[in-house]
C-alpha cells in the first residue's frame, strides 16, 4: 500500500511544476520584450482596391512634402476683423511658417484661414507639429482674435490625442472592472486574485505576441487593436476561469483530494473551453477576408489573445489554485461533503421549475420580446463623418464647422483627386463637376498630380455624398484617375463594409454552426443555439439603434460596428449555451434529458451569469475611450451578452429543451445510466 499512496503523491507535484513553467516563461519574456512595432500606412484603414485607396496609393508615390497641411482658422472674437488685426494675423502667419498670399479672408470679414503645411513622418509627429503649432499661435495672435487648428493635420492630431495614454487606462478601467466584480461573485478576500492574476498576465503576453506577430508579418493594425484585445481577453479568459473555478468547487465538496478534485474538474472544463475558444478563434480569423488592413490585423490579434488566454486557464490556473489549497476559498471554504451546486436550492432550480411548468408560454414570450426589439435593426444606419467620430468634440472639430460658416463647406478638407493623366484635362473636367467650388493643382511629380477640391457641400451630408459621385463620374474616362479625401474614404468604407458583412457574417455562422455539430454531434440542438444567439444580435442591434438615435442623440452606427458586434455576439454569445448544454448532456446520462437540463441550469446558472456580466461590463469599459465606434460596440456587445446570459440562456434553450425532450439531441441519444 506505500507504493501506492507515494505515486499520486509525486505526480501533482511535477504536474504543477509543468502548469507553472508557462507562467514563469511570461514573465520572462514580459521582461525581456516590449510589443511589436511598425509604421502605420494611410492604405491601413481604407479597403483594398476602392477609388479612395487607389488615390492614397499614387498620393504615396507623389511623396509630396504637402502630404499633411493644417488650416488655421482665425476669427473674430466680435464682429468683423479690423485693419490692424488682419496685420497682425498676416505676422502670425508668417511666425508659424504660413508663406503669404496663403491667408484667405472670407467675404463677410469675420473670419480668415491660413494654409499651413506640416512635415512629419508618423502620426505621433504630426501630433507634435500641430501642437507646437498651437502653442506659437496662442502666443502670435493679436488681441479679439481666436486661433483655431483644423484641416488634415489638425483632425489627424486630435484624434491620436483620443489614444495617448488611452490603452493603459482602458486596461487600468478593465482590471478595476474584473477586480470588483470577481470579489464580488466569490465573496473572498483571495480567491479573486487568482484570476486575475493569471488572466491579466496571459494579456500582457498576448498584446506582446500579437503585435510582434502582426509585425513579422507586416499586418496593419491601429491604436484600438491592442485596447479591444485586451478587453477580449480578459472578458474571455475570466469566464473561462469562472467556469472552471466553479466546478473546482463543486468536486472539492465530493472528493478530499484537491489534486483528485482538480483533475476531474478540468476533465469536465476542457472540453467546453476548448469548444468555445476554438470557435471563437475561427470566427475571429474570418476577418482575414476583410478588404480593410487594419479589420485584418484585429482578427489575427484577438486569435491570438483567444489562444493565449485559454492555454493560460486550461494549464496555468489549475496549478495555481491546487497549490494554495482549500484555504484560497476562505471564507467560503468548500468542504467535503458539501451539497452540489445541481442539487442545492437556489434561484436558478426555481427558475428551472418555472419553466418546466410553462415552458411554450416562456418561450414564445421571449421570441416575442426578442423580435421586438428586433424591429429597430430595420431602421439602422451607417456612416460617421469625422466631426460625428469623437464622443468630445476637439479642436479641429469646431474648428472645421467654424470655418464652414465662413467658408465653402468642404474647404477644411479638400477632396483630392489624383491622376497619371493630362492635369488640365483633369482640371477642366473638375470644375465641370456640380458641387464643386475650386479646383487646383496642388502638387505633380514621377507623372502622378494631385489636384485639391473644394466642395460646397458640408461634409458627412448626402449632399456631399453625390457631389463625390458626380466628381466621380466626370474623371470616369481619364486614364489612372481616382477620387479621395475624407467624403470619398467615407463613401468607400461604407462599400467596403458592406462587403465584408456579405462575406463574412455567413462564414462566422457557419463556422459555430459547425462547431457545434461537432461538439454535440447532433443537427437539432446547434440550429437551435445557432438561431437564439442570431436572434439575440438583431434584438440587441436593434435595441442599441433605438438607444443611440434618442437618449445618446447618435444620427448613425459606425460602418463596422455591425460587423465586430455580430462577431463578438455570435462567437462569444455561444460559450454561454455551451457551457450549458455541455453540462445538460452530462447530466442527462445519468437523469434524463428534461431533468438534466433544469439540473444543468441549477449548476451553472450562477457562474454563467456572473461571466455574462463581467464580459458584458468589460465591453462597456470601451466607453473609457471618446471614440463614438468604441462606444457604440461597447453598448451594443454589453446589451447582447446581457440578453443572452439573463434571457435566452436562462429561459429559452431551457424552455426549447422542455419542449423537445430526447428530440433536441436529433439525430444522436443521450443514453442513460442504468
Amino acid at each position: 500500500m506505500a507504493p501506492t499512496d507515494a505515486r499520486p503523491a509525486r505526480r501533482p507535484s511535477r504536474a504543477w511544476l509543468l502548469g507553472l513553467l508557462p507562467l514563469v516563461l511570461a514573465v520572462l519574456a514580459l521582461g525581456l520584450l516590449a510589443e511589436g512595432e511598425r509604421t502605420q500606412q494611410p492604405t491601413d484603414s481604407v479597403p483594398k482596391g476602392l477609388d479612395s485607396t487607389l488615390a492614397t496609393q499614387l498620393d504615396e508615390q507623389l511623396g509630396s512634402d504637402e502630404q499633411d497641411v493644417a488650416i488655421v482658422l482665425f476669427a473674430a472674437e466680435k464682429g468683423v476683423l479690423d485693419a490692424a488685426q488682419r496685420a497682425g494675423i498676416e505676422q502670425a502667419v508668417g511666425a508659424v511658417g504660413g508663406v503669404p498670399p496663403s491667408l484667405t479672408v472670407a467675404e463677410d470679414a469675420t473670419a480668415a484661414f491660413a494654409v499651413v503645411p506640416v512635415e512629419a513622418a508618423s502620426a505621433s509627429d504630426t501630433a507634435d507639429a500641430v501642437d507646437r503649432l498651437r502653442a506659437e499661435l496662442d502666443e502670435a495672435t493679436p488681441d479679439g482674435v481666436t486661433a483655431q487648428v483644423t484641416g488634415p493635420a489638425g483632425i489627424q492630431a486630435d484624434l491620436a490625442k483620443v489614444f495617448d495614454g488611452a490603452n493603459t487606462r482602458l486596461l487600468l478601467a478593465t482590471a478595476s472592472v474584473v477586480a470588483i466584480l470577481l470579489v464580488l461573485t466569490y465573496r473572498s478576500p483571495v480567491l479573486w486574485l487568482v484570476p486575475l492574476l493569471v488572466v491579466g498576465i496571459a494579456d500582457r503576453l498576448a498584446a506582446v505576441l500579437a503585435t510582434r506577430a502582426m509585425a513579422a508579418l507586416d499586418v496593419a493594425w491601429n491604436e484600438s487593436t491592442v485596447g479591444i484585445l485586451s478587453v477580449l481577453v480578459f472578458g474571455a479568459g475570466t469566464n473561462y476561469a469562472l467556469l472552471l473555478i466553479s466546478r473546482y468547487r463543486d468536486e472539492l465538496g465530493r472528493h478530499e483530494s484537491r489534486h483528485e478534485a482538480m483533475g476531474l474538474a478540468l476533465r469536465r472544463t476542457v472540453e467546453p473551453v476548448l469548444c468555445s475558444a476554438g470557435t471563437v478563434v475561427a470566427g475571429l480569423l474570418t476577418l482575414l477576408l476583410s478588404l480593410t488592413p487594419s479589420t485584418r490585423g484585429l482578427g489575427l490579434a484577438c486569435a491570438i489573445g483567444i489562444v493565449v488566454a485559454a492555454s493560460f486557464v486550461l494549464v496555468v490556473l489549475p496549478s495555481v489554485l491546487v497549490l494554495f489549497g482549500r484555504w484560497v476559498f476562505w471564507p467560503r471554504r468548500p468542504e467535503v461533503g458539501a451539497v452540489a451546486l445541481a442539487e442545492k436550492p437556489s434561484l436558478w432550480r426555481r427558475v428551472g421549475g418555472l419553466v418546466q411548468r410553462r415552458p411554450a408560454v416562456l418561450a414564445g414570450s421571449t421570441v416575442a420580446v426578442l423580435a421586438l426589439l428586433a424591429i429597430g435593426l430595420l431602421r439602422v444606419e451607417t456612416g460617421l463623418g469625422q466631426a460625428d467620430q469623437f464622443l468630445d468634440e476637439p479642436e479641429a472639430i469646431t474648428a472645421a464647422a467654424r470655418l464652414a460658416d465662413s467658408f465653402p463647406a468642404g474647404t477644411s478638407s479638400p477632396t483630392e483627386v489624383l491622376t497619371r493623366a493630362d492635369p488640365e484635362a483633369v482640371r477642366t473636367a473638375v470644375d465641370g463637376s456640380p458641387g464643386v467650388t475650386s479646383a487646383r493643382v496642388a502638387d505633380s511629380g514621377g507623372g502622378i498630380t494631385r489636384i485639391d477640391v473644394v466642395l460646397d457641400a458640408r461634409p458627412g451630408t448626402d449632399a456631399a455624398r453625390s457631389a463625390i459621385g458626380e466628381l466621380r463620374d466626370a474623371v470616369a474616362d481619364l486614364p489612372d484617375t481616382h477620387v479621395g479625401g475624407e467624403e470619398a474614404s467615407g463613401i468607400d468604407e461604407r462599400e467596403g463594409a458592406a462587403r465584408d458583412r456579405e462575406v463574412v457574417l455567413p462564414l462566422i455562422l457557419g463556422v459555430v454552426l459547425l462547431a457545434l455539430l461537432l461538439l454535440l454531434r447532433s443537427i437539432v440542438a446547434p440550429v437551435l443555439l445557432v438561431a437564439t444567439v442570431v436572434g439575440t444580435y438583431a434584438a440587441s442591434m436593434g435595441a442599441s439603434w433605438w438607444l443611440f438615435t434618442g437618449p445618446l442623440g447618435f444620427d448613425a452606427l459606425d460602418v463596422q460596428v455591425p460587423l465586430f458586434a455580430f462577431l463578438f455576439l455570435v462567437a462569444l454569445g455561444v460559450d454561454y449555451n455551451i457551457f450549458l448544454v455541455t453540462r445538460a448532456r452530462e447530466e442527462a446520462r445519468e437523469h434524463g434529458t428534461r431533468d438534466g437540463m433544469l439540473r444543468a441550469l441549477a449548476a451553472t446558472g450562477g457562474v454563467i451569469t456572473s461571466a455574462g456580466i463581467l464580459l458584458g461590463a468589460v465591453f462597456a469599459v470601451l466607453g473609457v475611450l471618446p471614440l463614438v465606434v468604441l462606444a457604440q460596440l461597447g453598448v451594443v456587445v454589453c446589451l447582447g451578452v446581457l440578453l443572452d446570459t439573463l434571457v435566452v440562456r436562462t429561459v429559452l434553450v431551457p424552455a426549447l429543451v422542455m419542449l423537445l425532450g430526447d428530440r433536441f439531441w436529433w439525430p444522436a441519444r443521450v443514453r442513460q445510466a442504468s
